[in-house]
């Protein structure tokens, strides 16, 4: 792919230490095996509001997927319907949801996400096309009033084409990267009291994106959202901020505790490679997890095949951690099967201090 490309899709925010700690807190999460069970059959499967699912992954509505190769989200469509899991579509996708929807395998089901537009007009107009593209829930990008400052892609001046967001005429910083850019249309006065209207534009379920603690999901719950995914959108909106994997811990003890443990599916993104990592994520709370990064890599390099393969990998490797943990089915996955004693332990690299180390270096030398 592309130098601006490769900066969008791998971005994170400010010094991307929240971009990291996404993945490195998975490591601080340790499975518990259990022997001498009978593991002879396995089964992967799982369901999400009742549709059922080849095992507990989801693709993540990840952006413009044209920068990673030329079929677009054609490629995560082709590959979900081929591993049987769902794919998110996203508002800034490269291709419509009609085009991405047109090449579903029958019966294969499709979520979008949705950023909601300053105009509540272009928003209900989105919702209505995904609704009748078959779309059955509504992920809501909530932890978006501005984008965050992810340099990398803020360097690059080159804005792409996004085909669902239908702001042709939107004025935009290009010289502040794709994200911000394309991203100018977002309501930032978004609140809790928008979401019984969106509930009363659609009957899909609403599912609110991007929760980073327990206060937060309670609140959700109590306005009436039908799930929730624990995200900190990739590392890309504030550094600093925890991981999914850690949050995931808090926000289920806290709806428990409310009274709403198993009214309201709870999901998770961030820093997913291994299916160990799916392993522990259902573990922890959550009903599935979503992966965006590997998918599009994988798309980059071999297209529909390689998002094909790159979920094969994840089930397979599910599958392993399930037989070696003494588990059969994945409702059987429990909190006793991991200790995260260290979870919460930060361990941050210092980013480099430039200005300090080079201020007074003359150019000559560098």
């Amino acid at each position: 792919m592309s130098a601006p490309a490769y900066a969008y899709i791998s971005s994170g925010s400010d010094d991307e230490v929240t971009l990291r700690e996404n993945h490195h807190a998975f490591g601080r999460v340790w499975l518990k095996p259990r022997v001498m069970v009978n593991v002879r059959e396995i089964d992967t499967s799982c369901e999400v509001f009742g549709y059922k699912m080849a095992f507990p992954v989801m693709i993540a509505p990840t952006a413009l997927a044209k920068l990673a190769h030329p079929d677009g989200e054609k490629c995560y469509c082709i590959g979900a319907g081929n591993q049987k899991i769902i794919q998110v579509i996203p508002t800034l996708g490269s291709l419509t949801v009609e085009e991405i929807t047109a090449v579903k395998q029958p019966g294969q089901i499709h979520f979008m996400q949705l950023y909601v537009n300053t105009d509540r007009k272009k928003t209900e107009n989105l919702v209505r096309r995904a609704e009748k593209c078959g779309c059955k829930a509504l992920f809501v990008t909530v932890d978006a009033p501005q984008m965050g400052r992810r340099e990398k892609d803020m360097r690059m001046k080159y804005v792409p084409e996004a085909t669902n967001q239908e702001d042709d005429d939107q004025e935009g910083n290009r010289g502040g990267g794709t994200a911000n850019y394309l991203s100018s249309f977002i309501d930032p006065a978004l609140n809790w009291a928008d979401i019984a209207a969106l509930k009363k534009m659609t009957s899909m379920k609403i599912v609110i994106k991007g929760i980073q603690c327990a206060e937060d999901a309670v609140l959700a719950y109590k306005h009436g959202a039908h799930g929730i995914v624990v995200s900190n959108h990739g590392g890309r909106q504030l550094d600093y901020s925890r991981s999914g994997i850690e949050t995931l811990p808090e926000v289920m003890q806290a709806l428990k505790k409310c009274g709403a443990e198993g009214k309201m599916e709870v999901f998770m993104d961030g820093g997913v490679r291994r299916g160990t990592d799916v392993f522990k994520a259902i573990a922890l709370g959550a009903k599935a997890v979503l992966v965006g990064r590997p998918s599009i890599y994988a798309a980059a390099g071999y297209g529909a095949k390689g998002v094909t393969r790159v979920l094969q990998l994840l089930k397979d490797e599910f599958r392993t951690a399930m037989m070696l943990c003494g588990t059969t089915r994945v409702n059987e996955i429990n909190d006793t099967m991991v200790t995260m004693k260290s979870l919460h332990h930060h361990y941050v690299a210092s980013p480099r201090a430039d200005m300090y180390e080079y201020g007074y270096t003359p150019f000559s030398k560098l």
